[in-house]
């Protein structure tokens, strides 16, 4: 009982440290996060596959909550259940939050000085990379089927032109677009395959 206690003691800790220090030293937001999570809870960890993470990349764009908030959760609860899920999830906000409040107490000091101030220009570069990677890393991952590929391209080729034409059209309304085409072809696929199966 000591022994599993430990062992159940030790992975809260790595999942607690592990998380924290992606929060801690990666900018601009959950996409720009999804090549360290990949990184370390794929590569390095082997705490999830490359699959399962695609699916909660999924899951956790679809569901409320930031997304790399809710990767980590998802990881969290693999590797501990609950009390793992609440451990990464705390790693994961916690530093945001502590150096976040740091910096509001002197917001107007901080944003004066002139290294922090050139700093932040190369962060906002470093961050467009982040996601182009993420970008391209669950683009050779996924299963290149007609439906798949077809479905990226037209999505593509829609934020393309909503951001050309300035229209106001949620990026939430072409993922409910995507799920309702998807439902609709397995659906039909189904229904398609049990009628050859009753021939």
């Amino acid at each position: 009982m000591t022994v599993v206690s430990y062992m159940e003691g030790a992975v809260l800790i790595d999942l607690f440290l592990t998380f924290a220090r992606i929060g801690m030293f990666t900018f601009g937001g959950g996409y720009a996060m999804l090549s360290l999570i990949e990184d370390t809870c794929v590569e390095d960890k082997k705490w999830i596959t490359h699959d399962e993470m695609m699916d909660v990349t999924v899951i956790a764009e679809s569901t409320p909550g930031p997304i790399a908030i809710n990767c980590a959760t998802y990881v969290g609860y693999k590797k501990g259940k609950l009390p793992g899920a609440v451990i990464a999830t705390l790693g994961m906000v916690l530093p945001s939050f502590i150096i976040i409040y740091i910096i509001s107490r002197f917001l107007d000091r901080f944003l004066e000085i002139t290294w922090v101030t050139n700093a932040f220009k190369g962060i906002k570069a470093a961050v467009g990379i982040l996601i182009v990677d993420a970008a391209f890393r669950m683009l050779k991952k996924m299963k290149k089927k007609p439906l798949q590929v077809s479905m990226v391209s037209c999505s593509f080729i829609a934020l393309i032109l909503i951001n050309i034409f300035a229209l106001n059209i949620s990026s939430v309304v072409l993922m409910l677009v995507a799920a309702f085409t998807g439902i609709i072809v397995f659906a039909v696929r189904d229904c398609t395959g049990k009628e050859r199966t009753k021939e």
